[in-house]
Order: structure tokens, then sequence, then C-alpha cells
């Protein structure tokens, strides 16, 4: 795949961006593509491996020799058909995704891995482009119904391949738009919001019909639902935000990153007015949490205008490089640092943060963290210890509260009758997605706990197959063996 001798005669080239100054004055997207005879050279790069380990990295297996192949020699057309038989929204994964393909592509054993995200990114850019993805309604419909609820990566995916079936989809979502965590977690600056409407248009034109403001448990009654609908998939997400127990966490000024990041996605969408979401204008910002949400929250309080932007990790600082205890080809732990680290933050790892320190009126105005070490015996949980002497105060107006989500919100199980497993996910296993409801399914975050989109839409890809198969008895609908692929 490739040209042969391709990664041998060309290095690595990825994306170039706009400087942090000029790119933090807006929310637009700040990539500057390649010109197209780079991306071949890059295509060029994807070596005749034998084996392809990207296939195990990627959760959909996606056909990426293939694809990097057709790239190399121009047949643009070709590598979007390749591409969209395993993944149903590339523009999302292409932007979005942290890429475990590449940290499994075999040339990255001893040099820089083929640039398979924004190969990915760039196929399916210019087939929107050239006019070249286009509804695709089924010929054939059955007479069978199915709701999906919630309409992030997981449940757009599962009611493509559903319609695509046959089946008549009805898709609800809680929020005015469309798009879940794609269009209310990330920031514009790193998918522009146009990007999921001109998707959800093909998918409207291909027969989804598309329900906002529905959210089901509480405007929508679930038992109405189940009478209404052949089947139910339950794609809403691992929403349950994770909190600090500490003082002075009710503090005005200790913020869920996700409040924050919702209100500033309406703000620029136009939805609400700036002086009415929760501005980090001219505040020392202080972010809890150093996984992707928080570097959200840095680069958006610094479009903001924020006086000062911090960020805490409890974890101790990844290596640069893989670690030795996570060989290729599986997922490495190292340190990441993001465009919006690199648009101004100060960044600390190693802290827990103790206590909110607030004024006579209930505002932050600081607060009490203390280094910690992590103590790691075998065949125990990894033990955290403070370190003495060294608690610190900090000046800060905004923290924000980064920390992951917990499991999905217990109201449709309990409206549902559904079965939760320890970590609060609905329970649903992945030999065939069912709950233990009969009728109702289970993918995404909501059901394995939060993770990556890719994951998502591979579970929606999975779990429309299984429901294919219980209203049909069998399914054409295609179906990957994920059993032994690395969980990232």
């Amino acid at each position: 795949m490739g040209k042969i001798t391709g990664f041998l005669e060309h290095k690595r080239q990825d994306e170039t961006h706009q400087t942090p100054k000029k790119r933090i004055k807006n929310y637009k997207e700040f990539t500057i593509p390649l010109e197209e005879n780079k991306l071949k050279d890059q295509g060029a790069r994807c070596m005749d491996c034998g084996i392809p380990f990207c296939h195990s990295g990627c959760p959909l297996g996606n056909l990426i020799p293939d694809f990097n192949d057709k790239v190399y020699k121009g047949k643009w057309k070709e590598a979007a058909v390749i591409l969209h038989k395993t993944n149903n929204f590339p523009e999302f994964t292409g932007r979005l995704c942290p890429a475990p393909c590449e940290e499994a592509c075999v040339v990255g054993i001893n040099e820089d891995p083929v640039t398979i995200e924004n190969i990915e990114k760039n196929i399916v850019e210019t087939a929107f482009k050239e006019g070249w993805i286009t509804a695709q309604p089924p010929k054939i419909r059955t007479e069978k119904t199915v709701a999906v609820i919630g309409s992030g990566p997981a449940g757009l995916a599962a009611a493509q391949q559903l319609n695509r079936a046959g089946h008549s989809v009805v898709v609800f979502e809680r929020d005015e738009k469309v798009g879940g965590l794609l269009r209310y977690g990330i920031p514009d600056f790193k998918m522009e919001k146009n990007i999921i409407d001109r998707r959800v248009a093909v998918l409207e034109e291909e027969g989804i019909t598309f329900k906002t403001n529905a959210h089901v448990g509480k405007n929508i009654d679930t038992k109405q639902l189940k009478e209404e609908f052949d089947a139910v998939i339950l794609c809403g997400g691992a929403t349950v935000r994770r909190n600090i127990p500490i003082p002075g966490a009710d503090l005005k000024g200790v913020t869920q990153a996700m409040d924050f990041l919702k209100l500033n996605n309406q703000y620029v969408d136009g939805l609400v007015d700036f002086t009415t979401i929760i501005s980090a204008k001219g505040k020392d910002v202080i972010v809890i949490g150093g996984g992707d949400t928080g570097s959200d929250c840095i680069g958006t309080s610094n479009r903001h205008g924020a006086t000062s932007v911090t960020n805490f990790e409890i974890l101790s600082k990844p290596t640069e490089g893989r670690p030795a205890h996570q060989p290729w080809p599986y997922w490495p732990m190292k340190l990441k640092t993001t465009s919006s680290h690199q648009e101004g933050v100060e960044r600390f790892f190693s802290v827990s943060t103790k206590a909110f320190i607030g004024d006579k009126k209930g505002n932050l105005k600081g607060l009490k963290t203390v280094e910690v070490e992590w103590l790691f015996k075998t065949g125990e949980r990894p033990q955290l210890k403070e370190v003495p002497n060294t608690e610190k105060e900090w000046k800060c107006d905004l923290a924000l509260l980064a920390l992951g989500f917990t499991g999905a919100e217990k109201t449709l199980a309990e409206q549902f009758g559904l079965e939760m497993d320890f970590r609060t996910n609905i329970q649903a296993s992945t030999k065939n997605y069912k709950t233990n409801i009969p009728g109702i399914f289970a993918a995404g975050d909501m059901r394995r706990g939060q993770s990556l989109i890719v994951w998502a839409i591979s579970e929606g890809r999975q779990a429309a197959y299984y429901v294919d198969a219980y209203l049909m008895g069998e399914s054409s609908l295609p179906l990957k063996d994920d059993s032994d692929l690395p969980r990232v």
C-alpha cells in the first residue's frame, strides 16, 4: 500500500496552524491544510507492512492502508468510498480523534507514524467539496420503527445504519440542536458546527427524523415510547459529572467545565448573549483536570480574555516518549501538548486541590492545594499520598472542574426498568448490546462509560446490527469483531 519506499523518502508532515495570537481572537478552526501533492506524499508513507496494525488500533477497523494508497495515487473519490465503508462520520474523527491508529502504525516503531487522521479529514472534505457525499435512502422500507435516544456520535451512527436497513428511525435529542457533545462539548475552534449541520442535512434527506427539545424521561414519556416503537437504542452518553467534595465547592465561581463550554458554544451559535454565559474575561482561571475537556477550557478561557490560566492535574507528569510498560502497538499514556496549551497556560502535575476559598459574599477568590505522589505496589491499586509541607494558596476567580464523568443518569434506567453496572452505566453486553428489557438496547458512553468519539461511532454501528437482527431475524449490516482490540 502507498509507495513501498515512501516512508524512506518522505518525512511526516502535519498541517500547520495560525499563530496563537491570531487564532484566539475568534472561534474558527485554525488549521492550514497541506497542498495536495504533499498529502499524496504522506499517503505514500504507508508502507507495505504485511500486517497493518493500524486496523487493530482503530476501533472502527478503518481500511487505512487502502485509502492511503488511493490518496497516494490521486484517486480521492475511491478513497472516500473506502473510508465511508467503516466510518459514518470521518469529518468528526478526522478532527477530534486522538488517533490510536497512528500509535499502532508500523512506521511508528522507529519513525514518525503516517498522518492517518489528517489524511482521513482531507478525504472527507474533498468528498464534500466535490459533491460526492449525497443522501442514500434505502430502496425498500420495512414496517419496523426504531427510537434512538441521543444524537451524539453513537446515536447518529446507529440511526444511519438502521435507516440504511430500511427501518423508520426517529432520533430524540433533549437539547435544541442535534449533535450531543459534538455540538455542546467541543469548542468551535476544534470543529465548527456547520460540520455537524451538513451531515445532519444528509441524514434527514435519507429519511431519518430528528426531534429536538425532546428529553425522554421528562417531556417524552418512556412507556409511550416503548409502546410506539419496535426497538429503542439508548445513546444518551455518560453525563453525570464528577465533583470535588471539598470545603468551598459551593462557592460562586466553582463551575463544571461542561456548563462553561456549553454556554460558550451556544453563544458562538448566536443562541445566547455573551453577558449570560460564564465568562473568564479578566479573571484568574484555574482548570482542574488535565484531559481534553480541560484543554478545551483553556482554549476558551484564552479567547474570553482571561488574565491568567493555570491547569492542575492530580496525576504525575507523563513521559514525552512511549512508556516502557505500554509498548507498541498499544495506546501510550504520554505527555500531550495541545494547541490550547500552546495558546497560554501554566501546567502543574501531581497537585491536589484541598479547599476553595471565598469572600464574605460567597464568591470564589482562591484555592488551596497540596503536592501529591503516587505509590505503586504489585497487585494493589495505586495509593495517593500527600507530600508534607507543600501546601499552597492560589488566586482564583473561576475554577473549572474538568474531572470527567462517572456514568449515565439514572432517570432512563429507572423509568425503563433497566439494570446498571457498578459504574452506573446501562448494563448491556457487546455480544448483542441488549439490556435486560426486551427491545431496548444501549450503546456508546451510556453503555461503556466515558470514552472516545471513535468508540461511540463503533458502538452505534455494532448496536445497529444487533437491533436489525432482533427486528428481522438476521442482518446484512456490517459487523466488526472488536473483542481483541486494545481498549482506549
